[in-house]
C-alpha cells in the first residue's frame, strides 16, 4: 500500500512539532505556507487566521477542501502564592490525560518547560485512587520559588501543550498529540500538491475546479474557523478532512460507533450532514481509483467543519471525509499512513472529477 512521499513525511513531522491551540495557529500557519505556497496559484489569509491556497481560481465549480489546524490544551487561568500554575482548558480537553505529563507553557520569550503534578500512590487514600480529575486540580509546576518569580516567566493567557512528539511505529502506523486534526489538513494539502503535479503533467487539460484548500482555525471551540472560511470561498462543494474514532483496540463500543480500523482506509460517511450526491461520488471515485474506505451512518448532525460548511450563506455539497483515529484527545493519537495516503488521493481524484453543471440536488433513492 502507498504512503507519503518522504519529504511531505519529513514535513508532516515539521507540522506535528509545531503548537498551535485553538486561537494560536498563526505559527503553524506560517509553517505550512513556506512548504505549500509554491503548488498554489494564490494563497489568502484573514483575520480569524484561516489561510487558504488555490489552485484554478476562475474555474467554473468551488471546491472547498478543509482540515483545522487547531489542537486542544490548556491556558494559564491563575497562579498561586507558592509559585504552581493553575489552567482551564482550550476546547475538549479530558484532565486524566494530563496528570504526570511534561508540558510547555507557550510565552512571548519562548516555551517554558512545566510538568503537571500528582501527588504518589503512597499518599492517596484507597477511595481517592479510584476519582477522576477534574480540570480544577491540575496544576503545573514550572520550578518557580513563588509566585513573584512564576509571574516573571508566565501570564494568564498562555496556552499550554504536551510536549510529546511524533513517532513512526510497525505496519505504517504514526503517533503524536494533534493528530486531531493536523492530519486532515496535512491531506488536504497533499491533495493539493497531487492536483498541481497533475496539471503539470497534462498542460493541455481542462480543469473546472477551483480548488480551495483550507486550513481552518478554532474547530475545536466551535468551528468558528469553518464558518469564516466557507463564507469567503463560497463553495459550491466542500469537504472537511477530520479525524474519526478508529474501534479496532479493547473496550471501544462497535454497536455504538461502527466498525473501523486503521489501514482500511479512509471512513466516508452517509447521513444529514452528507449530500448524497457528493458521498455517492465520492464512492464512486474511490471504487473507480481501487481506494480502500469504510463507510459510517451518521443520522445527525456531526461536531466537524463540514456543519458549518454545509450551511454556509445558502449552503453547499457538503461532505466529511474521516481519517480513523485511535486514542483521540490524548498525546498519543495513533493514525496509519496508509490511510493518510489514499485519503490524499482520493481528494485529488475528485476535484479532477468534478466537472462544470454537475448537480448535486439530491434525487429519491428509495
Amino acid at each position: 500500500m502507498p504512503l507519503p512521499c518522504d519529504e511531505s513525511l519529513a514535513f508532516l513531522e515539521d507540522m506535528l512539532a509545531t503548537p498551535s491551540p485553538s486561537g494560536f495557529e498563526a505559527k503553524i500557519q506560517n509553517v505550512i505556507r513556506s512548504h505549500y505556497a509554491q503548488f498554489a496559484d494564490e494563497v489568502h489569509r484573514d483575520v480569524h487566521g484561516n489561510q487558504w491556497f488555490v489552485i484554478n481560481p476562475t474555474g467554473a465549480v468551488r471546491l472547498m477542501l478543509c482540515g483545522h489546524v487547531d489542537e486542544i490544551g490548556l491556558m494559564v487561568k491563575y497562579i498561586d502564592d507558592q509559585g504552581f500554575v493553575w489552567v482551564t482548558r482550550i476546547g475538549g480537553s479530558d484532565p486524566l490525560q494530563h496528570w504526570a505529563h511534561r508540558v510547555h507553557i507557550h510565552t512571548r520569550t519562548g516555551p517554558v518547560l512545566g510538568i503537571i503534578g500528582k501527588k504518589p500512590i503512597h499518599n492517596t487514600l484507597p477511595d481517592e485512587r479510584t476519582k477522576g480529575a477534574k480540570i480544577e486540580d491540575l496544576f503545573i509546576d514550572i520550578g518557580a520559588k513563588d509566585k513573584a518569580e512564576a509571574m516573571k516567566w508566565v501570564r494568564a493567557g498562555d496556552p499550554i501543550t504536551h510536549t510529546s512528539g511524533y513517532q513512526r511505529m510497525p505496519n505504517d502506523l504514526a503517533i503524536a498529540r494533534a493528530m486531531d486534526d493536523r492530519i486532515g489538513a496535512f491531506v488536504c494539502l497533499e491533495a493539493l500538491r497531487k492536483v498541481h503535479a497533475a496539471r503539470a503533467q497534462n498542460k493541455d487539460a481542462t480543469m473546472d475546479v477551483a480548488l480551495f484548500t483550507v486550513c481552518s482555525v478554532q474547530e475545536e471551540v466551535g468551528l468558528r474557523g469553518a464558518q469564516t472560511s466557507a463564507y469567503s470561498v463560497n463553495p459550491h462543494v466542500g469537504i472537511a478532512v477530520d479525524v474519526g474514532f478508529a474501534t479496532d483496540y479493547p473496550n471501544e463500543n462497535k454497536k455504538m460507533i461502527g466498525d473501523f480500523k486503521l489501514g482500511s482506509g479512509p471512513i466516508l460517511h452517509r447521513g444529514a450532514n452528507i449530500n448524497l450526491p457528493l458521498a455517492d461520488m465520492m464512492e464512486s471515485t474511490a471504487d473507480a481509483h481501487n481506494i480502500p474506505y469504510q463507510l459510517s451512518g451518521d443520522g445527525c448532525i456531526m461536531g466537524t467543519d463540514a456543519g458549518a460548511i454545509q450551511v454556509s450563506r445558502s449552503g453547499c455539497a457538503a461532505a466529511l471525509l474521516s481519517v480513523p483515529n485511535r486514542y483521540m484527545h490524548s498525546p498519543v493519537e495513533m493514525v496509519s499512513l496508509q490511510d493518510v495516503e489514499n485519503s490524499a488521493e482520493l481528494l485529488a481524484q475528485v476535484a479532477l472529477k468534478l466537472r462544470a453543471g454537475q448537480s448535486f440536488i439530491p434525487e429519491p433513492v428509495f
